[in-house]
């Protein structure tokens, strides 16, 4: 028997280990997992080659728990190890400069064991003590135990072993006993192992008999070890991607469309990426893609790999170019990582404008579902910007969909101000705007409908990006001074009268809560409403960001402020000028501004109530 010290620079490691990975222990059984899948996939490339010329027969890896020896232990038929392998691979660890990498890694297990190799030492984590049992595939080899119980002291010795191959025989310790469960070593093998490339088996499969649960003679395979992203699109179905996304979200609607990935220069990178039905919150729906690296499972965390629009995506991409234990650190300054990310960005735009071309028709149908997608990332992502110009759409009030280009052509010979400006209108409530929308349309406008989460955002974005053009929110002004054509004639008023008139109804204004009006005098024509509500359009455009974004809280918290705008053209007005008022003339001025509330939804409660009544007073 061979005794010696494991090679590391720190006094002893183990501690080290328990202490600062003990919040991601779990991962032992993936690492430990990945260890054999790569062994025998080296036996495999060896018998493709012609070095290894025995009989590859059963290859799967398989895992098996005893609770009375409180043992787990991983067995594969790979290439095995000699005991000189086991010296140079297991005994020496380069673990210098250790002190300083732990302290400033500390809350980050997987930086720890990537940075130092540590994948197989992480089972010191649940164990009081590893055995390895390993046999080479080279030829007259000896087998060999390695032996150690958490102390920088280890044991190797032969012992007999009739087949190639390696078993991990981990024995648990008693604060880790979960790990000893049939129904926790399940959950972990299908969370860190259900795609891995070799089989693996855990136990046999279990049917029901004479109510209860029994086992019968097949093995219990956990994994599938060719997932759709593994093969050819070729060789796919549109079921095959659908039965696939079922398979890693059960319980979901069926996606809008997906994105097969399959690079193999300057990296390597493959995957779906599936476009899901968003109901409502964008926050609730991210970390819903799973980073793998050959098939085996890393995070759902992928902000740094996928561009931040495009966390909203479900599905799986694959990359032997991002290590297995990945740090955000690395994350954020790997050039390969920052290469993937630029390159998903270009698939996703590409795809979604070649379905664009190739069938507007579907394309449109579902746009309000990819609507969030998109303007997403055209809010973050300049380079996804550039080319989503190309297919995002705007929608009118009619439910017709135009591109940017389009979109301009429709409006801009009506649209224009006297400024030279391109005015766009829209309105965010197809139903509480109905009458502007209606004033807005009888002077031979086109209204957008923007009612989406994210619209409020992307009218700033496109008046950034679009020239001489600004948005106004129909029901922002009077409809002759939204798109202002010429210089508007003067009140016939004297400023006596414009103040006696505005003192006349603002003693009569009404109080709303978190409220406020200004009366406002114009001349808007005979036929237009005698009294209208119009809210300021930046002011109200900074509201509603206030509400997606904490960071403005100080918009949020202003009152609303609305315009009533008194019609001096309207005989109702007109009327009132020059007069004292009267308790007549003030029923008539109350009734006049609960008409202007009512057309805005704000009129409600006690007020609704008066309203009423005093409605039934004035029917003769």
């Amino acid at each position: 028997m061979q005794k010696g010290h494991i090679g590391v620079s720190t006094e002893n490691i183990f501690p080290v280990i328990k202490k600062f990975l003990y919040s991601d222990h779990e991962i032992f059984l993936r690492e430990v997992v990945a260890n054999a899948t790569d062994a025998t996939q080296k036996l495999k490339t060896l018998a493709s080659v012609g070095e290894f010329k025995g009989e590859l027969g059963d290859l799967a890896i398989r895992i098996s728990v005893d609770k009375k020896k409180k043992t787990l232990t991983i067995s594969d038929r790979g290439i095995g190890m000699t005991a000189e392998e086991i010296d140079q691979y297991i005994n020496q660890i380069a673990f210098s400069g250790a002190e300083e990498f732990l302290e400033k890694y500390k809350a980050d297990a997987n930086a720890i064991i990537g940075h130092f190799g540590l994948g197989f030492y992480s089972t010191f984590m649940v164990s009081k003590q590893v055995d390895i049992v390993t046999k080479s595939w080279k030829e007259g080899a000896e087998a060999v135990k390695w032996s150690c119980d958490g102390s920088p002291e280890y044991n190797l010795e032969p012992i007999e072993k009739a087949d190639r191959g390696t078993d991990i025989v981990l024995h648990i310790d008693d604060e880790n006993k979960d790990f000893l469960e049939e129904s926790k070593i399940s959950e972990l093998l299908r969370k860190y192992c259900k795609f891995m490339p070799i089989p693996i088996v855990f136990g046999k499969k279990k049917d029901w008999k004479d109510g209860k649960q029994v086992e019968t003679d097949e093995d219990n395979q956990i994994n599938d070890t060719k997932p759709a992203w593994t093969r050819k699109p070729s060789e796919l179905t549109e079921e095959d991607y659908k039965t696939f996304y079922k398979d890693l979200y059960p319980l979901t609607e069926d996606p809008l469309f997906n994105i097969h990935l399959n690079v193999d220069y300057p990296f390597n990178l493959t995957g779906i990426l599936y476009f899901p039905k968003i109901k409502n919150s964008v926050e609730i729906q991210k970390n819903k893609i799973q980073l793998y690296c050959n098939q085996v499972y890393v995070t759902d965390s992928v902000e740094g790999i996928v561009p931040e629009f495009l966390t909203l995506l479900h599905g799986v991409i694959d990359s032997p170019d991002i290590p297995l234990n990945v740090s955000r650190s690395y994350l954020q300054s790997d050039n390969n990582v920052k290469k993937i990310s630029s390159h998903i960005t270009k698939k996703v735009a590409d795809r979604l404008n070649e379905l664009f071309k190739n069938d507007r028709k579907q394309f449109e149908e579902k746009w309000n579902d990819l609507k969030i997608f998109i303007q997403y990332g055209i809010l973050t992502d300049e380079k996804f910007w550039e080319k989503a110009q190309k297919f995002c759409l705007l929608g009118n009030v009619d439910g017709k969909q135009f591109t940017f280009d389009e979109y301009k052509q429709l409006i801009q010979d009506n649209q224009t101000d006297k400024e030279g400006q391109l005015i766009y209108l829209y309105a965010s409530d197809k139903n509480a705007q109905h009458a502007y929308i209606e004033a807005a349309v009888d002077k031979g406008y086109d209204v957008l409908l923007l009612d989406g989460q994210l619209d409020v955002h992307m009218v700033g974005k496109l008046e950034q990006a679009f020239e001489k053009t600004r948005f106004v929110r129909v029901d922002s002004d009077v409809v002759d001074n939204l798109i202002q054509k010429s210089d508007k004639p003067a009140l016939e008023l004297s400023e006596e009268q414009q103040e006696a008139l505005k003192k006349l109804f603002g003693d009569n204004l009404p109080t709303v809560e978190k409220t406020t009006f200004q009366v406002q005098l114009d001349r808007l024509g005979e036929s237009a409403a005698p009294v209208i509500l119009t809210q300021n359009e930046f002011m109200r455009r900074m509201q509603d960001m206030a509400a997606m974004n904490p960071g403005m809280g100080f918009y949020g918290e202003m009152p609303n402020s609305y315009a009533m705008v008194l019609n001096t053209d309207h005989p109702l007005v007109k009327n009132l000028i020059g007069k004292e008022q009267t308790d007549e003339d003030a029923a008539s001025i109350k009734q006049l501004m609960d008409l202007a509330l009512l057309s805005n939804g704000l009129l409600k409660g006690e007020a609704l109530t008066q309203f009423v009544k005093r409605s039934y007073g004035l029917i003769k």
